[in-house]
């Protein structure tokens, strides 16, 4: 019963007994039902339970013998352990699901969701990166959780080491989701637990997967689809050029969702995907403005929803000619050498505005010519 891709979900009417709850995570929970194989033979058969009842002649036409389904008293026992947690289930075509997941064609048919779940109906954008990053990308990810969350956005993530530990934390004041790779009452990795508890208080913790379920490796592509589809864009701090975070934007351009990258220098591996990304058309972020001018329309939604007011962007300068910018950077290196020099100070120099330079910094660095080193300083490379 292989999962079909072909067309979005048809909409459902949410369960509204108990028995109805009970047969949808029982179809869900039933080997080699995923969620696109669930919405397919709802679409079919009409209801959960009908569904059920066919199942394992469907299986036994697809080569599957002594198919049998999910058991209710399983189904019974995974809603009394997210009770006892204080989750719950979020069905397909409920008011309170997320309506930016619904055009999936693999749309999680039922999420546990422990913490508020009104940061769902606000805008939203996934920040991932790196599991093993640089000082400087924590320091990146932080910062631009924190001044986007400021402005009404909720930030999203994947609660992993590096990145998006230093999302959720930069977020965590102004509005978070962790999408979990495994159940909603599994913290990983570990080290994340306190934080995990900090998220169901202030945020929210969201998973598809069963209760105590541990994430294993082939969970966190299916879970990065989540993360996407939740979010109007994705942000990708730092990411190798092979990377889960890869997969993430991989996504989101197949969702319709805009994909942004922050620049990194040529040298760190941990770079060469949001380069990649960006030589390919993603946007080149530098802080939080360069998001918010990108998501004109996603901003006018934080205003509705009362957060505070946005600042207009400047409009974008003309562009220049090569010739023209060509010559000024020529005139950026030959004001550099070995010796370090402070990025403002450069621009002093230069007596030009900083939105011309700063673009133009960033591009000789991707080149190789200029490196950064701490403190924003610069210098020529070698």
């Amino acid at each position: 019963m292989a999962d079909l891709r072909d067309s979005s979900p048809t909409p459902l009417d949410p369960p509204t007994s108990e028995e109805d709850q009970v047969n949808w995570l029982c179809l869900l929970r039933s080997r080699r039902v995923g969620a696109t194989t669930f919405h397919r033979l709802m679409a079919e058969h009409g209801d959960a339970g009908a569904a059920l009842a066919a199942l394992p002649d469907v299986a036994s036409a697809a080569g599957v013998s002594n198919y049998e389904v999910c058991p209710p008293k399983v189904a019974i026992a995974e809603f009394k352990r997210a009770r006892a947690l204080g989750a719950r289930a979020i069905f397909f075509g409920a008011a309170d699901y997320p309506a930016t997941l619904c055009d999936l064609p693999d749309a999680p048919p039922i999420l546990w969701a422990l913490g508020d779940l009104a940061l769902l109906q606000r805008p939203m954008v996934a920040l991932v990166g790196a599991r093993n990053a640089s000082s400087l990308g924590t320091r990146m990810a932080r910062k631009l959780a924190e001044d986007l969350t400021g402005e009404g956005i909720v930030v999203v993530s994947g609660l992993a080491r590096g990145v998006d530990t230093a999302a959720h934390i930069g977020a965590l004041k102004g509005g978070t989701v962790a999408v979990m790779a495994g159940g909603v009452d599994v913290i990983y990795p570990s080290e994340n637990l306190k934080l995990g508890d900090d998220i169901a208080k202030s945020g929210l913790r969201l998973s598809e997967m069963p209760m105590g379920q541990v994430p294993m490796a082939r969970h966190f592509p299916v879970r990065n689809r989540i993360i996407s589809g939740l979010s109007q864009a994705v942000i990708v701090v730092e990411a190798a050029g092979k990377s889960g975070s890869l997969i993430t934007a991989r996504n989101a351009l197949d969702q319709g969702r805009d994909v942004l990258a922050v620049p990194g220098h040529p040298f760190d591996a941990r770079a060469s995907g949001c380069n990649m990304l960006i030589r390919d058309g993603a946007t080149l972020v530098r802080s939080a403005e360069d998001v918010l001018e990108a998501l004109a329309p996603m901003t006018a939604v934080a205003e509705k929803a009362a957060a505070p007011q946005l600042p207009i962007p400047e409009p974008r300068p003309q562009k220049r000619s090569l010739r023209e910018t060509a010559a000024l950077h020529t005139e950026i290196l030959s004001r550099l050498g070995p010796s370090p020099v402070a990025e403002d100070q450069l621009i002093r120099d230069l007596a030009r505005p900083v939105k011309q330079v700063t673009p133009e910094i960033v591009a000789l660095e991707l080149e190789g010519k200029i490196t950064r080193q701490s403190g924003g300083l610069l210098s020529l490379v070698n």
